[in-house]
């Protein structure tokens, strides 16, 4: 079965006099339906798995695969175009675009989608926002919201172009407890309900206990996983 997810001798090394390695030989696969939680200590290289997993960022060797196809040789637009149709990103800060309505930025990646009309895309993001207990904040700008409630829009605009994978780089970071878990009960419903793929950069090790596969970091190196 060709993973949802692969990457093979990985490494990232940032270029200078004294060239800096991010990650090096990260050889790791991605199944449908997994939810993993990536932890480490600080500077170990979660967030750059992170972002070439998600085809944010290069990998200096190595290869990232995503549905079977090689993403080594695609142009800036291809990755791109790959992203906003199969990957969805949560970050520790939600990233709303103030000036715009909690509706009108789950509309944003979906219009440059393209793949539905307009209404069928309104239709979608309210339902989206209800199925995440949001359906009164779609016609409020983000800071009329709570943190948390931002939080979860942040993970409807995720959803919005209903992908593959959801890559999330401590998306509970500033969150009370109580906004965590919901944030992380969230994932596991994608998980379980609908057959997404959740990874999850967090160092918060009472709710990455909850995911079924844990892969821990050190020295950009992975030194355990739990699904290998």
């Amino acid at each position: 079965m060709t993973a949802l997810l692969r990457a093979e001798g990985v490494s990232r090394v940032l270029p200078g006099p004294q060239p800096v390695t991010l990650v090096r030989d990260i050889d790791f696969a991605l199944g449908a339906g997994e939810f993993v939680a990536v932890t480490g200590p600080s500077g170990s290289g979660k967030s750059s798995l992170l972002y070439l997993l998600g085809l944010l960022d290069r990998p200096t060797a190595g290869r990232v695969a995503i549905e079977g196809r090689d993403t080594a040789g695609m142009s800036d637009d291809e990755l791109a175009g790959l992203r906003l149709a199969r990957l969805g990103f949560v970050f520790q800060f939600h990233f709303l675009l103030p000036e715009f309505t909690t509706l009108d930025n789950l509309l944003i990646p979906m219009r440059r989608l393209g793949r539905w009309g307009e209404t069928e895309r309104e239709e979608r993001a309210r339902a989206l926002l209800a199925s995440l207990g949001m359906a009164e904040a779609a016609d409020k700008l983000p800071e009329q919201l709570s943190g948390g409630m931002r939080q979860r829009a942040a993970i409807a605009r995720a959803l919005a172009n209903d992908p593959a994978l959801l890559l999330a780089d401590e998306p509970t970071g500033n969150l009370d407890t109580r906004n965590a878990r919901i944030v992380f009960d969230i994932f596991e419903r994608l998980v379980v309900e609908q057959g997404r793929s959740v990874v999850v950069v967090t160092h918060d090790q009472e709710q990455a206990a909850r995911a079924p596969r844990q892969v821990r970091l050190v020295d950009g190196r992975i030194v355990h996983d739990s699904g290998a």
